[in-house]
């Protein structure tokens, strides 16, 4: 039996990232996993492998490349996506590991509609948790290949069949098995390669005859096939995701790495390189250097980008110029000049950029899905008053990095608001709040984030045209869209009435004018349409639309009402029958509602929803309910209605768009209570 060494053979010329940027095959892949998978070691073996780094990091100890900020290295998990470059037999890998924790999967939201692939890290001894049927979901949305790499099985309670059953039932995937572990769950564990007289050979020649008719005929006359066409066939259905090559091994004793980095350039695809078309990419992170400002990192999708080239932004409508274009040499970042077509780099000079930016006139093959949203909101105070303006400094930064914190100053009532996913964000913005800015923060209780929606169609009519110079007439009509559907906004009104670069400026307000509605909240699935109005040849100034669109816009949704919007969460429920009656009465208590229950074996599941507002403490008595014998997944299952009873209805925050005189002057900068 063929036996793969867990100390790894190292034999490559190290390239530096310049270099890099010509050779002629590049694999940008993200390394995703729950927390505590394994997943920054395994990257770290990568970079080893790769000449990136002479001696591999510790999570444990802190000293990994890819956790960099100093609350990463205390907790050992990641709180943001890092992004590195290695070279592995004339191939160029861009790896980006990502955060673990659902608390931060905005962050590889982010990431993942710039990869061409990825490898999901899987625990031997936990198997399937809950942020992994959450990240195949998105990887499918995304359409991205995958590979899966079981890790820790070297552990006490490590079950690789086990797991394997799993991704079959559970995550209904067709496995195609690479390796299999032999003295699993001790230090003296083994990999065994799947080979003619090894075991799983003959169910992966099934899995390969589902799907290529050719090889079921051969198949079926005894032909198993050559390797090679065998490994071809692999990396063609991989590539189409109906095929999910399968590695196992232990990151931690770098146990499978070389087999599993030899998948990545064999089985998954390889970065397309139109250098000659017209410049597209996108901005999927940005972060501030000390020396170096605001860092713009970017895939670029087609053409060339060098240093000191402008370089069109669709969101602000205008070009920027790049100041220098840079990649990591393992802690380290060099200026490497250009950025091709495939590749992936860090862009300075940016200055207005944000994540999710287009560059350049082409749209990137997929749009943002967020499967997770912020469901709470939290008040940020700074423990010195004298810190309050430093502080919102330091939060506008936070949020333009992390768009998900949304934060927003209420100046007049003296309130800094952030959006969060949950407890333990709150936590790592707390230290990064006092490592990176030398602020200490207290954080009051969270709230839940509720919504609004129209109740009916209605209209609302503005007309500002006092104190002149000035003159802005418009009647807005607003109803509801189904769950679900966002904000749309429509004219009806020709240009002959109002300028097309006035109705360009009520198009840009309809946001805004939607944050707050008459019960505090944002609104959701609200149609508004622009049905009448008119400008002044004289009097209309560029302001003049942008200022009335609220206020037109709000009294339309006075005029029809709102229903206040709770957030859910999804869930699936897997737990002993026994624990049914206990189970079922504790969702209801809960406001919960789920499906009849499906069972199997000693089991039952349950599928259904649970509003946030009373389910913040559901695992921690659901672990007590099942004597820790229950196994939940929660993701976020959109918004319905409930009473404001049930709610919350708060009083507006800032000048509202119905006291129109104090708006007209709050807007005219004559009174000074605004909002940031």
């Amino acid at each position: 039996m063929p036996v793969i060494s867990f100390l790894p053979t190292i034999a490559f010329v190290y390239l530096s990232p310049a270099k890099m940027n010509d050779l002629m095959s590049i694999r940008n892949v993200g390394i995703l996993a729950h927390v505590d998978a394994g997943k920054t070691t395994l990257t770290e073996n990568f970079l080893y492998l790769g000449g990136v780094i002479r001696k591999m990091g510790s999570v444990d100890e802190g000293s990994s490349v890819t956790d960099s900020l100093a609350v990463e290295r205390e907790r050992g998990i990641s709180v943001r996506s890092a992004a590195n470059t290695l070279t592995w037999n004339d191939h160029q890998v861009n790896l980006i590991d990502t955060p673990g924790h659902t608390d931060f999967f905005g962050e590889v939201d982010r990431v993942l509609s710039v990869l061409d692939a990825a490898i999901i890290v899987i625990s031997a001894v936990e198997g399937l948790q809950s942020s992994v049927y959450l990240l195949f979901e998105a990887l499918k949305y995304y359409e991205l290949p995958v590979l899966i790499f079981i890790n820790k099985i070297d552990r006490s309670g490590s079950d690789y069949e086990q797991i394997i059953k799993e991704l079959e039932l559970e995550l209904h995937l067709s496995p195609y098995l690479i390796n299999y572990p032999e003295n699993e769950a001790s230090s003296s564990c083994n990999l065994i390669m799947v080979g003619e007289n090894s075991q799983h050979f003959e169910s992966n020649l099934e899995t390969l005859a589902g799907l290529d008719d050719e090889f079921l005929s051969n198949f079926l006359e005894g032909d198993s096939g050559l390797p090679d066409k065998r490994d071809e066939l692999v990396a063609r259905y991989t590539r189409t995701q109906e095929l999910v090559p399968v590695f196992c091994g232990s990151a931690k004793m770098s146990l499978g790495i070389e087999t599993l980095l030899k998948g990545i350039t064999q089985f998954l695809p390889m970065a397309k390189e139109n250098r000659n078309d017209e410049v597209s990419g996108k901005i999927f992170k940005i972060e501030h250097d000390p020396t170096l400002g605001r860092v713009s990192h970017v895939r670029l999708f087609s053409g060339q980008l060098s240093n000191r080239d402008l370089i069109y932004n669709q969101r602000l409508n205008k070009d920027e110029k790049a100041a220098q274009i840079r990649k990591y040499n393992g802690k380290k970042s060099e200026d490497i000049g250009i950025l091709n077509a495939g590749d992936i780099a860090m862009v300075t000079g940016l200055g207005e950029s944000f994540p999710g930016d287009i560059l350049g006139q082409e749209t990137p093959p997929k749009a943002d899905q967020s499967f997770q949203v912020p469901v709470l909101q939290v008040k940020v105070n700074p423990v010195k008053k004298e810190q309050t303006q430093p502080l919102a400094t330091a939060l506008t930064q936070l949020s333009i990095e992390d768009p998900f914190l949304d934060f927003h100053w209420f100046k007049d009532e003296q309130e800094m608001q952030l959006k969060l996913m949950g407890a333990i964000q709150q936590e790592i913005l707390v230290g990064i709040l006092n490592e990176r800015f030398g602020i200490e923060t207290e954080f009051e209780p969270p709230q839940v984030i509720y919504k609004e929606t129209p109740l009916k169609k209605a209209q609302g009519y503005v007309e500002y045209t006092m104190p002149k110079p000035c003159w802005a007439v418009m009647t807005f009509e607003i109803e509801p869209l189904p769950p679900g559907s966002g904000i749309e906004f429509t004219s009806k009104v020709s240009v002959d009435k109002i300028a097309r670069k006035y109705q360009n400026e009520v198009e840009d307000t309809i946001s805004k004018a939607l944050r707050q509605g008459i019960k505090g909240w944002e609104l959701c699935d609200t149609k508004v349409t622009l049905i009448d109005g008119e400008d002044h040849v004289m009097h209309s100034n560029p302001g003049d639309f942008i200022l009335a669109t609220p206020m037109g816009v709000l009294r339309a949704i006075k005029n029809s009402g709102t229903q206040l919007l709770e957030p859910v969460y999804s869930f699936t429920l897997s737990f002993p029958e026994e624990y049914l009656g206990p189970v079922s009465s504790e969702l209801t208590k809960l406001r919960g509602s789920f499906d009849p229950p499906i069972f199997a074996d000693s089991d039952v599941r349950l599928s259904g929803s649970i509003p946030v507002s009373s389910s913040q403490d559901f695992p921690v008595r659901l672990n007590s309910l099942t004597s820790g014998r229950a196994r939940l997944r929660l993701r976020f299952g959109g918004y319905q209605p409930c009473t404001d009873e049930q709610g919350e209805v708060r009083e507006f925050r800032g000048v509202s768009p119905l006291d129109e005189s104090l708006w007209i002057l709050h807007n005219r900068g004559a009174y000074k209570a605004d909002e940031r």
